[in-house]
Order: C-alpha cells, then sequence, then structure tokens
C-alpha cells in the first residue's frame, strides 16, 4: 500500500477496500420476503377484486396509493439491498450511481404514498394513535434522511451521502424488522391489544435505526484507522 506524506509530517494511506459479507445483502432480502409477500397478495386482491371487507374496503375505495407503495417498496427493498456490496461501488463501477439514481425516486415514493395512507385513508376503528402519530415520524424521517443524502452527494461528501441513506434504508426496511418483533410480542406477552402493537412496531424502527447507527459508526471508525498511521 503506497503512504504519501504530508507537510506536517503525517503519512496518509489511502483507505483499504473491504469486502461486505455475503449475508448483510442476504440478510436484507430475507428480511423484506415476508412483507413483499404480503404486499403482493394485496395487489393481487385488487386486480382480481377480491371480496371487499371492513379491513380491506379503503385500499379497494382508493387503491393508487397502496399499488405505488407496494411496487416502490418491492424495488426500494430488494435494489437497495445491493448499494451495501462494497464491490459495486470500490472499484468504480457505474452500478452503484446508476441504481442510486433509480432508488432515489422509488424511495421519496415509499415514503410519500405511506404518508399519504395515514393521512388520508379512513383510520381503522380501535387502532391506536401512538402508531399514527410513528408512522408520521419515521415515514417524514425516511424522506428527509433520502433528501439530506442527496443534498450530501451534490456536495460530494461521501461519507454524509452512506450515512443518511442508510438511515433511510433502515426505516425503510421497518416492515421486515414489524414482523419479528411482532412474532416476539406474540410469543412472549400472547394476545396484544392496539397499544402494545403500536409499541412493538415502533420498536422495529427503534432497532433499524439503532443497527444502521452502529453500522455507520464501525464504518467512519474503520476509515479513520486505515486511512492514518
Amino acid at each position: 500500500m503506497k503512504a504519501i506524506i504530508q507537510n506536517n509530517g503525517r503519512i496518509n494511506v489511502p483507505a483499504r477496500k473491504t469486502r461486505t459479507p455475503w449475508w448483510v445483502p442476504a440478510g436484507l432480502i430475507l428480511l423484506s420476503i415476508l412483507p413483499l409477500t404480503f404486499g403482493a397478495v394485496r395487489l393481487s386482491q385488487l386486480i382480481s377484486g377480491a371480496e371487499i371487507t371492513p379491513a380491506n374496503a379503503r385500499f379497494f375505495a382508493s387503491p393508487s396509493p397502496v399499488v405505488i407503495h407496494i411496487i416502490s417498496s418491492t424495488v426500494y427493498a430488494l435494489l437497495g439491498a445491493f448499494q451495501f456490496v462494497s464491490r459495486l461501488w470500490q472499484r468504480g463501477l457505474k452500478w452503484h450511481r446508476w441504481v442510486g439514481r433509480l432508488l432515489l425516486p422509488f424511495g421519496l415514493l415509499v415514503g410519500f404514498s405511506g404518508l399519504w395512507m395515514t393521512l388520508f385513508y379512513p383510520y381503522p376503528e380501535g387502532a391506536s394513535n401512538l402508531l399514527y402519530v410513528l408512522r408520521l415520524f419515521f415515514g417524514s424521517g425516511m424522506i428527509l434522511s433520502i433528501i439530506l443524502g442527496f443534498i450530501s452527494i451534490r456536495r460530494r461528501d461521501v461519507a454524509q451521502h452512506q450515512a443518511w441513506m442508510t438511515r433511510a434504508y433502515a426505516i425503510g426496511m421497518g416492515a421486515g424488522t414489524q414482523v419479528l418483533t411482532g412474532m416476539a410480542g406474540a410469543l412472549l406477552f400472547g394476545k396484544l391489544n392496539e397499544f402494545e402493537n403500536a409499541l412493538l412496531m415502533g420498536a422495529a424502527w427503534v432497532i433499524n435505526l439503532a443497527v444502521a447507527e452502529w453500522s455507520i459508526r464501525k464504518s467512519s471508525i474503520r476509515q479513520t484507522r486505515t486511512a492514518w498511521v
């Protein structure tokens, strides 16, 4: 590895190229399988004209937002997982850049369609107000993170771009973790009420963001250690 001696006497060593473990994108795709499957079933029901029930009536009354949300979430979840594969961007390949340009509008569609459904779909009877607030908070956070990530890369601040896009993806993957927290809650506590269900859904977003922040910090420390000796 070549070292460059700076004027201040410090030695700048180019950062080593680290490979992302195969299980990272595989795990992200696996995490998204169940919510994407549920979305595909919902989409099939809307297309085939399934029986309208109190639980799905709002989707049939205004199908466009949920169709947009399902399709954009599928693209964002699956393609987004490969954005964490370091070999696709460390070697100067155009994959990361071109896929990123595709994912940005899809990510915004996920966030905005989710907010639209929260604000304008009839609120299910008995649903917790906490869940309503959580969906608005994290949905807005996802949109803001994508925008800040875009601004960062326009300023050529790669580290901040990666950090904000990682946070946005973590929020977008909340549905996958919510399946796990819901299952854990049911096994530990039995039948859950709406408030408890909302708490578990919120916990899933918090878990995802905690993992994202850990990953961001770990990456920052690794880059600092390998860039300077």
